[in-house]
């Protein structure tokens, strides 16, 4: 564990160096990343130097004991001992939770999309509440909030409503949502006051970055010949044309527009980059689709992850068993309780799991 620690400590030195670097705070692109990093690695570093400072208190502390101190001494020393091997295990605890393999998409701003499930105007009605519950619990964040689709029924429910959140963290936070909420409640429609169970299925995705095309010249075989059809003297005289191929995917692109080889090779490459982000775009959609339909599943009933039962005034979270009397606080937007019991949970099975 101090390996890794000091490993930790030494690339936050490195990160640090290259951020006073001109060059880089020129570049605000690279900045930003490289102070991304280093936020990350900050929190790791401050408790590995309040664990080195008690490592060194406790080898002083001993010390005392071995130098043939008096009577009085030795017994502050030994109590001392105590109390810093409490502290130790608390440090040690900490840090061993700092370490834990993170989620690499954590920070990321969100996609989050709500949709109404099983129980017709009442699930709508009920979506349009988990809309804005989820809205003020980001501006409660001091998150940006930008809603990017809506589609609202008659009696103002949402069957359907897709905002971007936009925040340090809001992946982290707000991944345990997805899933299928039920709510049990008399609707306003029910004239004989029946409770009414309704579903509405939320997924939270990360917001996907921007697909960078990186071509390796190695990935690439590039034919010339001779240009056919209309186009002067050049024509059918010299070896302008360009045939590109992308090795790793059979791509084929062809430009014999102009008369120059070089010309024809630049157009040639830019045709292969478009094609290659639009399949890459592609996938990268098909995955998130995905994700989204794993997240959701049916919207049946029975797949509920939560249930708001409005009679009693609670919320469960059937995942880890914990019920709260706090309903209207709830959809108010104050989730940090209950956000907060979700990610101790995760915790503490990725420790299981790790140990």
């Amino acid at each position: 564990m101090l390996e890794r620690l000091n490993a930790i400590e030494q690339r936050s030195t490195e990160v640090l160096l290259q951020m006073s670097d001109p060059a880089v705070i020129s570049d605000q692109t690279r900045f930003q990343r490289l102070a991304k990093v280093y936020a990350e690695l900050e929190p790791v570093v401050e408790v590995y130097q309040r664990y080195r400072k008690l490592l060194r208190g406790v080898e002083e502390t001993k010390a005392l004991l071995h130098d043939g101190a008096e009577d009085d001494v030795r017994e502050l020393a030994e109590a001392e001992l105590e109390e810093l091997a409490i502290k130790r295990e608390k440090l040690e605890e900490e840090i061993t939770l700092l370490l834990l393999p993170r989620d690499p998409a954590d920070e990321k701003n969100i996609i989050l999309e709500v949709r109404a499930g099983a129980g017709g105007d009442e699930a709508a009605l009920f979506g349009a509440e988990l809309v804005r519950m989820y809205s003020r619990y980001a501006e409660l964040q001091g998150w940006k909030v930008e809603m990017l689709s809506l589609n609202q029924t008659g009696v103002g429910g949402v069957k359907e409503a897709i905002l971007n959140i936009e925040g340090r963290g809001a992946y982290s936070r707000l991944k345990f949502e997805s899933g299928v909420h039920r709510v049990q409640r008399v609707p306003v429609t029910e004239s004989s006051g029946r409770i009414h169970t309704s579903t509405v299925t939320v997924a939270v995705l990360p917001e996907a970055e921007d697909v960078e095309i990186q071509i390796d010249p190695k990935d690439l075989r590039i034919d010339v010949f001779r240009s056919t059809g209309p186009g002067g003297q050049s024509v059918n005289t010299t070896d302008s044309a360009v045939r590109m191929t992308h090795l790793p995917t059979g791509m084929v692109v062809s430009c014999q527009d102009e008369k120059s080889q070089h010309k024809n090779r630049a157009k040639a490459m830019k045709v292969l980059r478009a094609r290659l982000l639009e399949a890459a775009t592609a996938q990268q959609a098909a995955e998130i689709s995905q994700a989204r339909r794993q997240q959701v599943g049916t919207g049946d009933r029975s797949e509920r992850i939560r249930t708001y039962n409005f009679s009693q005034g609670r919320v469960t979270d059937h995942r880890i068993g914990l019920t709260l009397h706090s309903l209207p606080r709830i959809l108010e937007g104050e989730l940090a309780e209950l956000i907060g019991a979700l990610a101790a949970s995760d915790q503490a099975e990725r420790l299981k799991a790790l140990v």
